[in-house]
């Protein structure tokens, strides 16, 4: 029994000092609960991972058509249409991301002066929900309407110069994304 004691006290002794939070940077960011990376890439109205399930299955995203215009040999027609793509995908994201900063420095405020009860985060925490998945469908719908206007070509050379490789445009050509 006194084995047994000691092992547990110097079990205990041994523990490793507990890890900091990762959240400890977010103490400084313009609102807590966002880091300020995402405080700034919602403003920015930048897809941060939004469009990412597109991106992955051979769906281009505007911006990157863009950047990647000569390479994919673009027309003058498709590049016209990428641009007013990514313009009103633009616009929208940064209006959706403006609401959602407010929100959630509201949200954030409630916590800090400690006023918020259970209904009203329900009602908060549902109310940004709506507006983060219409952010991403904002972003998911830019990718969709880009492979209606690229050929099936620039869709595998995007997935090449985005790095993907031979299994992104297998899966699209085996589900007809791009035609």
């Amino acid at each position: 029994m006194r084995k047994l004691i000691a092992l547990l006290i110097f079990g205990i002794a041994c523990r490793p000092d507990p890890t900091p939070s990762p959240y400890l940077a977010q103490q400084d960011s313009p609102v807590r609960g966002l880091s300020s990376q995402e405080v700034a890439d919602l403003l920015a109205g930048r897809g941060a991972g939004y469009a990412r399930t597109a991106e992955l299955n051979s769906y281009p995203g505007p911006r990157h058509v863009i950047d990647f215009g000569e390479r994919l040999q673009l027309s003058p027609t498709q590049r016209a249409t990428t641009q007013h793509i990514f313009d009103r995908m633009q616009r929208e994201a940064v209006r959706l991301g403006a609401q959602i900063v407010e929100r959630e420095r509201t949200l954030s405020g409630a916590f800090a002066d400690h006023t918020i009860s259970s209904g009203e985060l329900e009602a908060r925490v549902d109310s940004l929900a709506r507006l983060y998945g219409r952010l991403r469908a904002t972003h998911l719908r830019a990718h969709l309407e880009m492979t209606a206007i690229l050929s099936p070509q620039q869709v595998e050379a995007y997935d090449r110069l985005r790095g993907y490789g031979d299994s992104a445009t297998t899966h699209q050509h085996e589900h007809g994304a791009g035609s």
